[in-house]
């Protein structure tokens, strides 16, 4: 039995958790069975079917930093679920005029039936996690990016047809949101990673640790080095982000300079394997992290992996709203 046909056997996806905070609270049944709830998901939009599984549901969409997939991929997947989203910018609410995280969680889970948050400390969306007696999303935080990394994933599968067993390459800001989210779900799913960076970018020590555990479990290897091209020979996914990531804009020009090696281009790729996939969860910036080649070449499939979070957060959304309690 394939990879695929064992998990397509996985009808509902079985989740266990209340919030989706990060991928290393997820099991691999879990992950897997939402994945594949996020394909057939994807295949009913495209033919038209529509869906009144959030039905009378709200969800809360709290901004901190700006956002183009993540506000739009959570508004338009609440409205083909038959739900709807209200964007409360902290700006205009009162969290952003001093009341606490505590009392916002307190207030909100007595109005909307589920809070997707976008910010900058991890801590705030755990503590808000912690008071909400509703389904909490991580949109973003500095630390962890899950809803992206679900999107990615759901690219590689439909891509490779696979996961287990496969390699993904990320070279660049190791310390930063995606590379975290990256360790946690590749170790979750069975893909052996690498990440490259410049000394001093290294990831989260104890995210790697936890990364490396759960990949022993499955049978997958993890490796960091400051060499692009030991990390990415013989990749089937080659990832990138920004240099500079919001609210660290103060340190571009230094980034610049201690990153000015661990740019995907085409003399790096030639060591992936023939026929890898590009991806980057954009923004981008062409020159800089990937040159414009490889973004817009034929390796890329950056635009199926944006148009994913939409699909990817569907499955989550209607994972945890769709609870019957």
């Amino acid at each position: 039995m394939n990879h695929i046909s064992k998990w397509q056997q996985i009808e509902t996806p079985r989740i266990t958790q209340k919030d989706f905070l990060t991928l290393a609270d997820y099991s691999t049944e879990e992950i897997m069975s939402l994945l594949y709830d996020a394909l057939e998901l994807k295949k009913q939009q495209k033919m038209g079917i529509p869906h009144s599984h959030l039905s009378g549901k709200v969800l809360g969409l709290i901004f901190e930093k700006s956002s183009t997939r993540t506000r739009v991929s959570f508004e338009v997947g609440m409205l083909q679920l038959g739900g709807h989203a209200i964007f409360l910018s902290s700006k205009d609410i009162q969290l952003g005029r001093g009341e606490t995280v505590s009392d916002t969680a307190k207030v909100l889970s007595r109005y909307v039936d589920g809070i997707m948050v976008r910010t900058f400390e991890h801590d705030t969306i755990e503590e808000f996690a912690k008071h909400a007696t509703i389904p909490v999303i991580n949109g973003l935080t500095d630390l962890h990016h899950p809803a992206q990394v679900m999107a990615d994933l759901l690219t590689i599968l439909e891509y490779k047809g696979k996961l287990a067993g496969l390699k993904l390459c990320y070279i660049g800001d190791g310390h930063n949101n995606m590379a975290h989210s990256l360790l946690d779900g590749t170790a979750k799913v069975g893909m052996h990673m690498s990440i490259a960076c410049p000394e001093g970018y290294e990831p989260n020590a104890l995210i790697t640790q936890n990364a490396k555990k759960a990949a022993s479990k499955m049978g997958n290897k993890i490796l960091i080095t400051n060499d692009p091209i030991r990390a990415i020979k013989d990749a089937d996914v080659v990832v990138t982000d920004v240099w500079t990531s919001m609210g660290q804009e103060k340190e571009a020009e230094q980034r610049l300079q201690d990153f000015k090696d661990f740019q995907v281009n085409q003399g790096l790729c030639e060591h992936a394997k023939s026929d890898f996939i590009f991806l980057h969860c954009l923004p981008a910036h062409r020159g800089e992290e990937v040159t414009a080649d490889i973004i817009d070449g034929p390796h890329s499939v950056v635009f199926d992996e944006a148009e994913n979070r939409l699909h990817a957060q569907k499955a989550i959304l209607k994972a945890l709203l769709g609870k019957k309690s």
